[in-house]
C-alpha cells in the first residue's frame, strides 16, 4: 500500500458551519456554505497536508429529530444514534461534493474524498448517563413533557421560558472504532470526512456486542481523541471568532494570539472558558497536546490561511 508521508491534520468544523444563524437550512443554503468552507480550508490541501475533516451536526440532527417526531404516526421513529448516523451521511455528502469540486478546479485529480460513518465507544459507567444535560429536538408544553417522561422515559428540562425539551447524556469519547481506517485513508493522500456530530455513541451490551446508545458526544473532544489516535501533526478547531479571548465581554478583554499548554491549563482552572462556548475547544487542545507534540490552531474560516502563517488566530503548543 502506497502512503503519502505528508503531515497529517485533523480539522474540526463548527456545528453551524452548514446552517448559519438566521438560515432555514435548505439544501441550497447548505451547499453554498459548504462551498465557502471548502475554499477557506483548501490551503491545507495545497500546502500538502493529509486532511481529516470532522464536523458538528447540531442544527441538522435537531431537524432530523423533529421530522422523526412529526412523522411518528406514519413511519416508525428512529433512535438518536440513527439520527446521528443519518446526518453523518447527509452532511458528509454535502461536504464531500464541495471538496471534490474544489479539487477539480485545482486540477488535483489524484486526490479523492471519502466520508466515514464513525462510531465512538463510550463507558456505560460515565456519570453523564445519570445526569443528562444536552438539549435535543422540539419544545413541548409542560403537559406534553409530563406525558413523554411517563411514556417514553425521557429526561426533560424547562429551557429558558421557551418550553420543555428532552435532554440526553453527553459522555466522554473513548475508542474511535474506525480510527485505523481513517488514518490509512488519510495517509494515502485522501481527504477523509469523519466523526460527524462527534460520532455515533456505542457501548458494549451484556453480550459484549457493540450497541448504539441515545447520547451525543462533543465534537471537539472527539476530534481531539482522533487527532491523538492517528498522531496528527496539526489540530485545528474552526469557530465563529477570530481568536480566543480571556476576560471575554469585560473591559479587560484580551485576545490570546499564542498560548502554551501550561497557560491553557491555567486559564481553564481560572474559569476563563465556559463549558457552553470555548471550554470544550480549549479542553480538546489540552487533551491533544498532553500526548502529541503538535500544534493547535483555533480561529474562524476567514482567517485560517493567515493563522497557518501565524498572522491570525490563537496558536497553542507545548
Amino acid at each position: 500500500m502506497k502512503y503519502n508521508r505528508g503531515r497529517m491534520c485533523v480539522l474540526a468544523l463548527g456545528g453551524n458551519s452548514l446552517i448559519k444563524k438566521g438560515q432555514k437550512g435548505t439544501i441550497q443554503e447548505q451547499e453554498s456554505n459548504a462551498e465557502q468552507i471548502t475554499r477557506e480550508i483548501f490551503p491545507l490541501v495545497t500546502l500538502g497536508y493529509n486532511l481529516v475533516v470532522t464536523h458538528g451536526n447540531g442544527p441538522q440532527v435537531g431537524h432530523q429529530i423533529i421530522q422523526n417526531e412529526r412523522a411518528s404516526e406514519e413511519v416508525p421513529a428512529m433512535p438518536l444514534d440513527l439520527c446521528v448516523a443519518d446526518t453523518e451521511g447527509s452532511m458528509g455528502y454535502i461536504l464531500q461534493q464541495a471538496l471534490l469540486n474544489e479539487l477539480r478546479r485545482h486540477q488535483m485529480k489524484s486526490v479523492y474524498v471519502v466520508t466515514m460513518i464513525t462510531e465512538v465507544l463510550v463507558d456505560e459507567k460515565d456519570p453523564a448517563f445519570k445526569n443528562p444535560t444536552k438539549p435535543v429536538g422540539s419544545f413541548y408544553t409542560k403537559e406534553q413533557a409530563d406525558k413523554l417522561i411517563k411514556e417514553e422515559g425521557w429526561s426533560m428540562v424547562e429551557d429558558a421560558g421557551r418550553g420543555w425539551r428532552r435532554v440526553v447524556p453527553s459522555p466522554k469519547p473513548g475508542k474511535i472504532v474506525q480510527r485505523y481506517m481513517i488514518r490509512d485513508l488519510c495517509r494515502q493522500g485522501n481527504i477523509v470526512i469523519a466523526l460527524g456530530g462527534g460520532g455515533i455513541p456505542i457501548w458494549r451490551n451484556q453480550n459484549n456486542d457493540y450497541e448504539g446508545i441515545e447520547a451525543v458526544i462533543d465534537k471537539d473532544l472527539a476530534s481531539s481523541e482522533l487527532a491523538k489516535m492517528i498522531h496528527a501533526d496539526l489540530f485545528i478547531v474552526l469557530t465563529p471568532v477570530k481568536e480566543v479571548f480571556i476576560d471575554f465581554n469585560k473591559p479587560s478583554q484580551r485576545a490570546l494570539r499564542h498560548m502554551t499548554l501550561d497557560e491553557a491549563r491555567h486559564y481553564m482552572t481560572e474559569g476563563q472558558f465556559p463549558s457552553g462556548s470555548m471550554g470544550p475547544k480549549i479542553q480538546a487542545a489540552i487533551n491533544y497536546l498532553e500526548q502529541e507534540d503538535g500544534l493547535v490552531i483555533i480561529t474562524d474560516g476567514e482567517n485560517l490561511k493567515k493563522a497557518l502563517e501565524d498572522k491570525a488566530g490563537t496558536v497553542i503548543k507545548r
